[in-house]
């Protein structure tokens, strides 16, 4: 599994229901509300040889008051 990080903005006022439709999906390890330029963090577990761009874009993309979002992938865990 390859650990990857995602940062989502939302539209003003509908940080919490993003949040909601994330874990109706199941697919977060963990989901935080951060402040600053971002909104929520979410903490992804990818399966090996699965292309990173297209299960995040399948799993985020539809849900509605997602303005931008932020993958950032990981390499080793110290």
């Amino acid at each position: 599994m390859i650990c990857v990080f995602v940062q989502l903005r939302c539209r003003p006022g509908r940080t919490y229901e993003v949040a909601d439709a994330i874990y109706d999906r199941e697919f977060v390890s963990e989901l935080y509300s951060t402040s600053g330029e971002y909104d929520l963090l979410m903490k992804v577990y990818i399966p090996e040889g699965q292309d990173i761009g297209h299960f995040v874009n399948e799993r985020i993309r539809d849900i509605p008051h997602v303005d931008r979002s932020l993958t950032t992938l990981t390499f080793k865990a110290f």
